[in-house]
């Protein structure tokens, strides 16, 4: 990466972002924690059908589920009616999956949540033809994941931590796993740890011919316990006990198997990898006898795909990526199969691009290239050899979408710039762009992809924008900041409305700063930052080193020593911004959430009073209370790394804090547990520092819920005005 000289530079980089909107109303903060300046996006989930000229989405009221025409929006079936379908006891539901023939749907309502992804529900059974409902299973608890077979004839789920089958031609249900056990044994769902940090939540997969059902095992027997207080509204306290391995401690003991349907038989398969390796993905090739197996080792720096047979047993390796630092493992959700091979995702150049591998896993071509990263795969139309994709091949402000067909001839396929995200309907004709730039709300339109041409708008929140139009507030103004590094850093700001120059304003930085993060995109935002700017502060938002889509060394650079590089670009951008006129250098603020909370407190220890004061809620205190995947991805285990450990803990540098410092935690974050907070607290306390707290009871990571944020953000806000 060049490297540039030291010192503020301060280029607007927005075209028409410098004027405030001509409005009279004062922004309040009440009206932003409400969501009343919040971009409308629901617009329902549009379901390709597997032919690619229709999609399905529930109704407002979710007592229906509609077939319509990408090309004209209209309706053309009801596939489900909970006032016409036979037998039917419920008004409304939360979700459904269709089987491929169409002639069975699933649905499910009184969801349960567990964790942030996972959940459990009464389970239904719509058998089409019929026109009758009917529990999916014959006892009353509620299920997990069910899963359709390709043939529509069976649906796979999980009760109790348990696999069974339901056969829909013989209205009968048959036990696969009978271990399964509460913080003991999982089958074919995932643990906490998989849920969070691999995002997978159902690790079942059906063969191509629905003969075969391969599930992965979780053995959670020595992973040491959490114990998380639940206060409640009794006399006495509660406690919620789960599964949490911390980082260096150790994981599930994880196991393949496959379950023979014609013989009920459960097979153990052996993937030629060590007992500390993860099995993030299953899903089965277009050949009912290659199961591809994905797989990391505990360092997450080595992928390998093995294709193996569920039947026999057999697995070979087809692919095998290796990196000096780690593998992102979301791409591993991007690598899809067709009859003549399969795209991969790998940073190998330095920067994210598109492979295409035959069969046997040999790389046949590089789809894109060039010194930009790509940051979605959304898929590849066999028939034509054209990948579609999302990039941020214009900037890293920037996102675009685009295809690639089998000759190399790239199309730009979003026309406006800013930020756009695609979802393609099944055969590539059409797809759906959500659209917003850092002025204009998101703009959903529904677009023929061949010719480029809008079909119709499905979204424009002109309602917000004509609500915008009549407050007085000062628009996000890009600039690029030059730190002592020698890095040229994005970031924005955003000034006071009635910003006199001559006058000298306090500053509040937010940010993230987490591992391929990014606070600093030209999309649609309008959060408390503008509450702040018309109570007369600058508030500014700056992307350091580790962020994302500037390639592989600005997005790794912080391997073994996370937080360490990523607090010292805000401690210097900090002191950059103070060489401006009209910022008080003595009065910069800084604030964060989870990873952000975090980099503020490692920014007052390690800053050298670059700031006043700062806010940290739900903040990390010491990576090694943090879990094993996502810790140990990016710092190794303690005992590998212990230098690096210590030099990124907050609680070994507590000694070293400077400036006001406000502590927030929910007492029920799963996530980052409350005991972080208070082991941190403890450390400022024997360092005889000062500090304030603030506690939200039985709140979760999100510390929601009733007159929840409005209090946090008013408590934030008057701390800030108590402190510049």
């Amino acid at each position: 990466m060049k490297k540039l000289v030291s010192g503020l530079l301060f280029t607007c980089i927005m075209a028409g972002s410098l004027s405030a909107q001509k409005g009279s109303k004062p922004v309040e903060l009440k009206d932003i924690t409400d969501g009343k300046f919040r971009q409308v996006t629901a617009i329902g989930e549009m379901r390709s059908t597997p032919d690619g000229e229709y999609y399905t989405a529930m109704n407002h009221e979710r007592t229906m589920i509609i077939k319509y025409s990408y090309r004209t929006g209209e309706p053309v079936e009801t596939l489900f009616d909970t006032k016409k379908a036979r037998e039917c006891t419920f008004d409304n539901f939360d979700g459904y999956e269709i089987s491929n023939t169409g002639h069975r749907i699933i649905v499910w309502r009184d969801t349960e949540r567990i964790y942030r992804h996972s959940f459990k529900a009464d389970v239904y059974d719509y058998d089409v033809r019929r026109n009758y409902v009917k529990p999916l299973s014959d006892t009353k608890e509620k299920l997990m994941i069910p899963t359709f077979s390709p043939d529509g004839r069976m649906c796979a789920f999980v009760r109790d931590n348990n696999i069974w089958v339901k056969k829909f031609d013989f209205d009968t249900e048959v036990q696969v796993t009978r271990d399964g056990e509460i913080n003991k044994i999982l089958n074919g769902v995932t643990d906490w740890v998989y849920e969070e940090e691999f995002r997978a939540t159902n690790l079942m997969a059906w063969s191509p011919d629905s003969e075969v059902l391969a599930f992965v095992r979780f053995d959670e027997t020595n992973v040491p316990e959490m114990s998380m207080q639940i206060y409640g509204n009794g006399l006495y306290p509660g406690y919620y006990n789960f599964k949490y391995p911390k980082a260096g401690e150790p994981n599930s003991n994880i196991s393949l198997h496959s379950y023979i349907v014609a013989t009920r038989e459960v097979k153990n398969l052996n993937v030629p990898t060590d007992s500390e390796s993860y099995i993030p993905r299953i899903t089965f090739t277009t050949d009912p006898d290659q199961l591809a197996v994905m797989t990391l080792n505990r360092h997450q720096n080595v992928f390998n795909m093995y294709f193996v047979n569920p039947k026999s047993g057999v697995s070979r390796l087809i692919l095998k990526d290796e990196n000096k630092a780690y593998i992102n493992s979301d791409w591993l959700a991007s690598i899809n199969f067709y009859k003549d091979g399969f795209t991969y995702v790998s940073e190998k150049s330095g920067y994210a691009h598109v492979y295409f591998h035959s069969p046997t896993g040999i790389q046949l071509r590089r789809i894109t290239d060039g010194n930009w990263d790509v940051t979605k795969l959304y898929g590849y139309n066999e028939a034509t050899q054209t990948t579609y994709y999302e990039s941020a091949e214009e900037s890293p402000l920037h996102r675009a979408v685009y295809m690639i067909d089998g000759k190399g001839k790239k199309s730009k396929l979003s026309m406006a710039e800013g930020t756009n995200n695609a979802v393609f309907s099944n055969n590539f004709v059409y797809y759906v762009n959500n659209y917003s730039n850092v002025n204009t709300p998101a703009v959903i339109t529904v677009n023929e992809t061949k010719s480029g041409k809008i079909l119709r708008v499905l979204q424009d929140n002109a309602r917000l924008k004509e609500q915008l139009a009549t407050y007085a507030y000062s628009p996000k103004e890009f600039i690029k900041i030059n730190t002592a590094s020698g890095y040229e850093l994005n970031a924005w700001m955003v000034k006071p409305v009635h910003f006199d120059p001559n006058k000298k304003y306090p500053v509040l930085m937010v940010q993230y700063s987490g591992p391929n993060s990014q606070q600093v995109l030209d999309r649609y935002g309008f959060d408390w930052e503008h509450y702040l700017a018309s109570k007369g502060m600058i508030v500014v938002s700056v992307d350091g080193r580790g962020t994302g889509a500037r390639g592989e060394t600005f997005r790794k650079c912080t391997y073994q020593k996370m937080g360490l590089i990523e607090s010292r670009d805000q401690a210097q951008a900090a002191r950059e911004l103070g060489k401006l006129p009209y910022i008080d250098k003595d009065r910069i603020a800084i604030w964060g959430w989870s990873f952000g909370g975090y980099t503020t407190l490692m920014a007052m220890s390690t800053g050298d009073g670059a700031f006043k004061a700062g806010i940290a809620v739900a903040p990390p205190t010491d990576w090694k209370y943090y879990d094993t995947v996502y810790t140990e991805r990016f710092m190794r285990t303690p005992k590998e790394n212990f230098e690096g450990y210590a030099a990124t803990s907050p609680i070994k540098l507590a000694r070293n804090l400077q400036g006001k410092l406000l502590l927030v935690h929910g007492t029920a974050d799963d996530n980052v547990h409350f005991a972080q907070t208070m082991e941190y607290a403890e450390a400022l306390v024997q360092a005889n520092k000062q500090f304030e707290m603030h506690l939200y009871k039985d709140r979760n990571h999100g510390i929601s819920g009733g007159n929840t944020r409005y209090h946090l953000y008013t408590r934030m806000a008057n701390f800030l005005f108590d402190n510049l």
